[in-house]
C-alpha cells in the first residue's frame, strides 16, 4: 500500500530505515504515549528490524496496516501512521494512530497522514474509525480535533488505563467542516 498527499508518502517501512525507527522508538517523549503501562523504549537495531517485520505482517489485511510517513521534500521518515483493529475489540473496531520523531512535530504531518489513512479506510468500507489517546496527550487530542473527530470522552473499553476516545464515520467524515 502506498498513499500520497501533497507533502507525504505513506508506505511500508523498509529495513534500511531501522536506524530511524530506533531513533524514534528509543525516545521517552514518543514512547510514553504508546499503549498501556510503563513505556518500553526500543533498545537496538535488532529490535527495530523485528518491529519492521511485525509492521509488515500487520499490513497484510488491507485496508489495515502500519506504515512509514515519509516527507517528500527531504525523503526523511517523519514517523509512523497506522490503521489497526483495537486491542480487545469486540466488534472489530479500528483505530487510527500516529507517532512521529520530535524533529517532525509541529509541521502538520500527523494530521495529513491520518487524513489519508482514514480516507483509505472509508474507501475500503470501514464503518467507523476511532482515535485513542492518553488522557494527558494534549498534542494528539489536538490532532483529533483538527481531523474533525467526535470526542466521545473517557473510556476503558480497549485499554486497562482510561483513554480519551475520538471517532468518526464515513458520513461524518464527508460532512466535516
Amino acid at each position: 500500500m502506498q498513499l500520497e498527499t501533497p507533502r507525504l508518502v505513506i508506505r511500508p517501512w523498509s529495513h534500511d530505515e531501522a536506524d530511524r525507527l530506533l531513533d524514534i522508538l528509543s525516545r521517552i517523549e514518543v514512547v510514553q504515549w504508546l499503549g498501556d503501562g510503563e513505556p518500553v523504549l526500543m533498545k537496538d537495531l535488532d529490535e527495530a528490524h523485528e518491529r519492521i517485520d511485525r509492521y509488515r505482517a500487520r499490513s497484510e489485511n488491507p485496508p489495515l496496516g502500519f506504515w512509514a510517513v515519509q516527507v517528500r521534500e527531504t525523503g526523511v521518515v517523519a514517523g509512523s501512521v497506522l490503521l489497526l483493529t483495537l486491542p480487545n475489540a469486540e466488534d472489530g473496531e479500528v483505530e487510527v494512530g500516529w507517532h512521529l520523531h520530535p524533529d517532525s512535530w509541529g509541521h502538520g504531518y500527523a494530521t495529513e497522514a491520518a487524513t489519508a489513512v482514514i480516507r483509505h479506510g472509508f474507501d475500503a468500507g470501514l464503518p467507523d474509525v476511532h482515535a485513542i489517546t492518553h488522557l494527558t496527550n494534549d498534542r494528539s487530542q489536538a490532532v483529533c480535533r483538527r481531523l474533525g473527530l467526535d470526542d466521545l470522552g473517557e473510556m476503558t473499553k480497549w485499554y486497562e488505563e482510561p483513554s480519551r476516545v475520538f471517532r468518526t464515520t464515513p458520513d461524518a467524515w464527508a460532512n466535516r467542516a
